[in-house]
């Protein structure tokens, strides 16, 4: 067989220890310099690609890392800069560039939401009737000549492709998609030529949007648009980059006017293998495939990736088949070197970023020699021993309808609910979590060292309970949390009380911006222990009279969260989390505690990139939800939230789960919920968030006054709630107190409002 190729599509950008995300908030809280800040980032990046040079892959990726995210990279590059951004103190790039990012007075941060169905968020470009895009700085340029430069490395830069730039914008209607694209083309073949004149051999275009539906119409446009690219620019070698799952009218596109194109052979279903194996493959092109899992944390099945190879291979030119990751390695740790505690049985079955990159080169020489050989071979003894590990198949997985008495109606329940809070009107509340300041961080890493013991830890925490409660009834806020100072994230607290769940000790990766998790990783079937919050509620709820919520992290974001295992279906892994979770929902109950919020922020996330396979999702996630808390009085009143997701999209679904108050996330998106409520109202009880707790910027208390506005033309007053967009554990304390007591003041002017009629 003729020599097989292997890419890198995508590599982390966090470090292995998180570098990165440590120097950008020293630089934003003033302790780096500008310069030294520049320095230390370059300082990173050539180590990154140091490690990415050692692995022996063929085609490394270049570009791809950034300062904050990519798509904020490219609207920069094109000269896309909100006009909002103009009147800034300081007209620095850097400046601009970190307050698009995060807001500045006056200029509120770019919308952010999820990359596809991943838990990565990005910086959402905005287009308006002026928007004329050119490009007014070569990133990519910048990142092939450095790793040229400094390492002697001819990279593979990597661009988001401007179909998929286009259809992530807002500001652009239905009718507009072609000519923004249009537009857009001048500045691609710019960059693109001033790579190819650099001597980039190669150049990776991502596509992801390829894999959602894509009308007729746009097959049609993306001839054109790539064929004028490679008029443009012939030099160039291009391929087009897909992800995520099966590409729509792939018989179209694999006919692109482009060099290769790298397809997803891991979450397509077969659909991508299928096509190929039936149409044939292009033979003037390359074909990436995409045979290691980019998304997940296990090793690759040595036989089952190269069985599909073998079978791409007979169907691809000889040397035209490059052996890769289904996507960017952006969505898994660094390296599993670092783990060194836990079940060794899951610790051993790990692949994070740098394993990955050895079973491709291992995998395109066993293919290339027909050898078998001693990487993989670990690999199948690991996954074997996996497999049979005695946490698995221990209880029942599938989906089971309650037996219990429906709840009743919604306009029941509040009447109950009301008599029992006796809430004013616009009730304020916050989503769960309160700062989680420095002498808390150090008092749970001393309590992990066996510093201090498990009481003393405890009494440093119930202080901290009661100095918010004490805080909260000062802000006058109606219904209080306790805070959640015990918990690290919503769902690794979580996973740590419930067996099943293995947890890594270096296992980060970037949720937004320089925000990372340590996603737990479901192994085993998911099963209760003992009480997970009631002991924290009930003492929270014994220092106020205003009721204080018990707070969960509900199934679906358990499951989305986490890096699951992949012998079972989502819907099968849901319902064991839903009902683990059920229990406690009981328990609060029991113990008195009369609401109970189950956030949900995940459950767009995770929906089908297919409109098609939507209904069968959100029937089993809604179902989820429901069982995780079934069974509770009339008088409970169940609260759940979600941030940073398209929710106009899945109101319906939205609806059906039947939460007594939902409070959602509005500031970033800029009104276009408001809008949507007007389209189609919400029935239940519902909070718009007022203001971004994402951003350091503090709104005054006008400001929010004019989103409870907004919103109270589209909700009735009795159902409307005044909240935050999200919890506030990244926030400090100054801050969270002075957009709190806004917020608190906005909500009794308002009131004073709706008294006078107006």
């Amino acid at each position: 067989m003729a020599t097989v190729k292997t890419a890198g599509l995508g590599y982390p950008r966090i470090g292995e220890k998180r570098e990165w995300k440590l120097l950008l908030e020293s630089y934003w809280s003033g302790k780096t310099e500008r310069e030294e800040f520049l320095n230390q980032m370059k300082e990173l990046r050539i180590r990154r690609l140091r490690r990415l040079q050692a692995s022996g892959i063929d085609y490394v990726p270049v570009g791809d890392f950034t300062l904050y995210d990519s798509m904020l990279d490219h609207s920069t590059a094109f000269g896309l800069i909100p006009e909002r951004f103009a009147s800034l103190p300081s007209r620095d790039a850097l400046d601009v560039y970190f307050a698009m990012a995060r807001g500045a007075t006056g200029a509120p941060a770019s919308e952010m939401t999820k990359w596809f169905d991943t838990n990565y968020h990005y910086l959402v470009p905005e287009w308006t009737a002026k928007s004329a895009p050119s490009l007014v700085r070569n990133p990519w340029l910048e990142a092939f000549s450095e790793a040229k430069q400094e390492l002697g490395i001819v990279g593979r830069p990597v661009l988001i492709g401007p179909y998929t730039f286009v259809r992530l914008s807002k500001g652009i209607a239905p009718g507009e998609l072609q000519g923004k694209l249009k537009s857009l083309l001048p500045a691609y073949i710019q960059a693109i030529t001033e790579l190819t004149n650099a001597g980039a051999e190669w150049i990776q275009i991502d596509e992801p949007s390829l894999v959602t539906d894509v009308p007729e119409e746009h097959a049609e446009w993306l001839q054109s648009v790539y064929g004028q690219l490679k008029a443009s620019v012939p030099a160039a070698k291009l391929l087009v980059q897909t992800y995520f799952g099966p590409v729509a009218r792939l018989e179209k596109i694999k006919l692109l006017p482009v060099d290769g194109i790298g397809l997803d052979f891991v979450r397509d279903g077969g659909a991508n293998a299928e096509v190929i194996e039936r149409t044939g493959w292009p033979a003037d092109k390359v074909l990436g495939a995409g045979v290691v899992d980019g998304r997940g944390i296990w090793r690759v099945d040595p036989d089952l990736a190269l069985g599909k190879l073998n079978r791409l291979a007979a169907r691809t030119a000889p040397g035209r088949l490059i052996v890769q990751p289904s996507s960017s390695l952006l969505h898994v740790p660094v390296s599993s070197r670092l783990e060194t505690s836990g079940d060794e049985v899951v610790r051993h079955a790990f692949a994070f970023a740098d394993e990955k990159l050895e079973e491709l080169v291992a995998l395109a020489k066993d293919l290339e020699n027909g050898t078998k050989s001693p990487r993989l071979e670990e690999n199948r003894q690991a996954l074997a021993a996996l497999q049979a590990h005695p946490a698995r198949n221990r209880v029942s997985s599938v989906a089971s309808e309650s037996v219990r008495a429906p709840r009743a109606s919604f306009e029941e329940r509040r009447v109950l609910q009301q008599k029992k809070f006796n809430l004013p009107p616009l009730p304020t509340t916050t989503i769960g979590s309160l700062p989680q300041t420095a002498d808390i961080r150090r008092a749970r890493v001393e309590w992990r060292k066996g510093h201090i013991d498990q009481a003393k830890y405890e009494e440093i925490l119930r202080e901290k309970t009661a100095l918010w409660i004490r805080r909260q009834e000062e802000l006058n806020i109606d219904v209080l949390v306790h805070g959640e100072f015990e918990r690290t994230d919503m769902v690794e607290h979580f996973g740590h009380l419930l067996d099943g769940y293995h947890f890594t000790g270096n296992g980060w990766v970037q949720s937004y911006g320089s925000r990372c998790v340590k996603p737990p990783v479901i192994y085993g079937d998911v099963v209760a222990r003992d009480a997970m919050t009631v002991a924290d509620t009930l003492y929270a709820q014994s220092l106020t009279s205003r009721p204080v919520k018990g707070m969960l992290t509900g199934p679906i974001t358990m499951l989305a969260w986490s890096f699951s295992r992949d012998d079972l279906s989502k819907a099968e892994i849901a319902f064991q989390i839903a009902r683990a979770l059920n229990v406690e929902v009981l328990r609060l109950e029991e113990a008195g505690i009369g609401m109970i919020q189950v956030d949900e922020p995940a459950l767009r996330e995770i929906a089908p990139l297919r409109r098609g396979e939507w209904k069968e999702y959100l029937d089993w996630a809604v179902g989820a939800f429901r069982e995780s808390v079934g069974g509770v009085k009339n008088e409970t009143q169940i609260h759940t939230h979600m941030c940073y997701c398209d929710f106009h999209e899945i109101l319906p679904a939205i609806e059906a789960m039947d939460a007594d108050v939902i409070s959602l996330e509005t500031s970033r998106s800029h009104g276009a919920l408001v809008e949507a409520l007007r389209e189609e109202p919400y029935a239940n009880g519902i909070g718009l968030g007022v203001y971004d707790i994402h951003s350091p910027v503090v709104p005054d208390t006008q400001e929010m006054l004019g989103v409870i506005r907004s919103a109270l033309s589209v909700v009735p007053s009795d159902r409307l709630w005044v909240n935050p967009d999200c919890g506030l554990k990244t926030r400090g304390e100054t801050e969270a107190l002075a957009a709190l007591r806004n917020m608190t003041e906005a909500a009794v002017l308002a009131r004073q409002e709706l008294a006078a009629g107006k």
